[in-house]
Order: C-alpha cells, then sequence, then structure tokens
C-alpha cells in the first residue's frame, strides 16, 4: 500500500466515494468525521466496496485536542484530503453563525494540527467561490466576486487562508479543488447521496419526491424567471466518482510538483443543464412522471454557472468521463436499493 492519507469528512458524500478511489490506487485512508451529516454506516458499505478495513476516528474537528492528538501519534501521515465542512447554500443563509464555525474552525484546526511538517492538502472548494461569473464557462482565472451566501463565504475565505499559509510555509503542498455539482452514487449502488431530511441538492430531491420516500411528494423548481433558455437555474453537474477520482489524480500531482505549492483547479464537465432539462432527462430515462411546482426563487441561488476545464485537463490530466445518463442511472439505482 502507498501513503497514509487523512480524510476528514470522509463518512459523507464526496468523502466515501473519495475513500473507494484510494483505496483502489493503493492509499491508505484514514477517516475522520464527526458523523454530524454522515452515517457510519456509510464506512461499512465503503468496507464492503474495497474488502478492506478502513480505520475510523469519530473526532468533532471544531475542538482542537482530539485532531493534534491523532496527528502526533500518526508521524507518517503526509497527505490530507479536507472534506469536512457544512454545505447547503439555503441553510447557510438562514444560519450564518453555524457555517463560518464549522467550516473555518474546522480547516483552522487541521492545519495547526500538521504545523512544522510537510503535508500535501487537497482541499475541497467549490464554484460558489465565484459568486455569479461575468463570463462563461468560468475559469480559475476569473474575478472573485462577493459571495451569494454565508456557505461560499467560507469556501472564499478558506481559500485565502490556504494560499497565505503556502506562501510562508513550503511545508505546506495545497491543492484546491473547485467543485461545480457532485450527484450520482457508485455503480455497486451501496454508497450514495445521503442527506439528512428535505434534500437540498436537486438529484436526492428529484429521486426521493419520484419514489416518494420519507414524505416527500412533490418536487418544487426554485424560479423559472432566470435569464435562462427555460427561465430555470443552470448547473454543471459532475459524477461523483469522477470528482473522487480527481483527487487521486490531484494527490500525484502534488508529490510531482515541484514549481508552485498552491494550485487551483476546476472540476466539472464544462456543461451546463437547467434544473427543468435534468427534470425532463430524469422522466425519460427512468418512465417516471415527477410531480414538481414552480416555487420562488431561493436565497444564494446562483442563476448559471458552467466550467472551464482546460487547466486541469492540460496540468492534472484529468477529465470527467459520466454524462448525464449515468448520473442520473446511478442516483435512481442508489435510491432503489
Amino acid at each position: 500500500m502507498k501513503s497514509k492519507i487523512l480524510v476528514t469528512g470522509g463518512a459523507g458524500y464526496i468523502g466515501s466515494h473519495t475513500v473507494v478511489e484510494l483505496v483502489n490506487a493503493g492509499y491508505t485512508p484514514i477517516i475522520v468525521d464527526s458523523l454530524q451529516n454522515s452515517n457510519s454506516l456509510i464506512i461499512q458499505q465503503v468496507e464492503k466496496i474495497t474488502g478492506v478495513k478502513i480505520e475510523f476516528h469519530q473526532i468533532d474537528l471544531c475542538e482542537s485536542e482530539e485532531i493534534e492528538r491523532l496527528i502526533t501519534n500518526n508521524p507518517d501521515i503526509q497527505d490530507v484530503i479536507h472534506f469536512a465542512a457544512f454545505k447547503a447554500v439555503n441553510e447557510s443563509v438562514s444560519f450564518p453563525l453555524k457555517y463560518y464555525r464549522n467550516n473555518l474552525y474546522s480547516l483552522i484546526n487541521v492545519l495547526e494540527a500538521f504545523k512544522g511538517r510537510h503535508v500535501n492538502l487537497v482541499f475541497s472548494s467549490s464554484c460558489t467561490v465565484y459568486g455569479q461569473p461575468d463570463q462563461l464557462p468560468v475559469s480559475e482565472s476569473a474575478t472573485i466576486k462577493k459571495a451569494e451566501s454565508p456557505y461560499g463565504n467560507t469556501k472564499q475565505i478558506a481559500e485565502e487562508i490556504l494560499e497565505d499559509l503556502a506562501s510562508v510555509d513550503k511545508n505546506f503542498n495545497i491543492t484546491s479543488l473547485r467543485y461545480f455539482n457532485p450527484v450520482g452514487a457508485h455503480p455497486s449502488a451501496m454508497i450514495g447521496e445521503l442527506p439528512n431530511g428535505t434534500p437540498q441538492n436537486l438529484f436526492p430531491y428529484i429521486t426521493q419526491s419520484a419514489t416518494g420516500r420519507r414524505g416527500l411528494k412533490e418536487l418544487t423548481v426554485y424560479g423559472d424567471d432566470y435569464n435562462t433558455p427555460d427561465g430555470s437555474c443552470i448547473r454543471d453537474f459532475i459524477h461523483v466518482v469522477d470528482l473522487a477520482k480527481a483527487h487521486v489524480v490531484a494527490l500525484e500531482f502534488m508529490k510531482n510538483n515541484h514549481q508552485t505549492n498552491y494550485n487551483v483547479f476546476n472540476i466539472g464537465t464544462g456543461r451546463g443543464y437547467s434544473v427543468l432539462e435534468v427534470i425532463k432527462e430524469f422522466e425519460e430515462l427512468t418512465g417516471v412522471k415527477l410531480n414538481y411546482k414552480i416555487g420562488q426563487r431561493r436565497s444564494g441561488d446562483i442563476e448559471k454557472i458552467f466550467s472551464d476545464v482546460k487547466k486541469s485537463s492540460k496540468v492534472l490530466k484529468w477529465k470527467a468521463e459520466n454524462g448525464l445518463k449515468e448520473m442520473i442511472q446511478s442516483a435512481w439505482a442508489w435510491e432503489n436499493i
């Protein structure tokens, strides 16, 4: 096996899929997760998929003592993927302090725990750092505009923290991956997106309303009066397995790149789909008619965004392999297990 990798938030949606890909690539992941927005059963599913026992520590990263103890006791950990964060845009508008405390304290405590040691760190960033971009597709060189939500602002601030740190401490080799919209599930249908309560993201909202599970009988499209062809928001959706593989590629890149110790990459497909387009494609692929209504715009939502992925393709040698069809089919299989 290759080196140990600390995966914070590793029991979550993106984290769990990335742990699978890390094992497939020969790494030894160590999961740290508070389980506030995840479930330890997912770790058991990851073990079934990989056939490997995964080391797990239930730790709240907002409390520094436990993560400092873990890092001190594992001097051979030199790689970190930091997922641990709250991520619901609309919720962050209602509870901004919850997001600032969790998303920033957790990152700072992890960085402090590795102080004085060489570490390669992949940071789970987001396309929300761009706000509503002036030009599409949006590239990594685009102007960072005022965030549309506290969640987006935590990602902007976090990137500023990481860039400032990297500029003065060359022990830190940092790559920020700006995700677009992760969707879908592992092809085994053993792990997937598992939101608590009413889903905030489109795909589980669609699949749960289609089955009527958890009492969700109707789907709301938040706004049909945006400046888009059909009036609904446009997003760049990316299959979660493609996204997970990007983290493995980013780690390998950092181990071989000695030019700069802070890098940023877009991780998307370069193609935007509207909410109503996704609904139509879901109905055609599954044969299930969705019960949906048009609602008011939702606070914090960006009108339209999709990625320029030339840099990640050229530098990381990475590109998404799955299309909207595979995203929908895998999400639907996961919902129906």
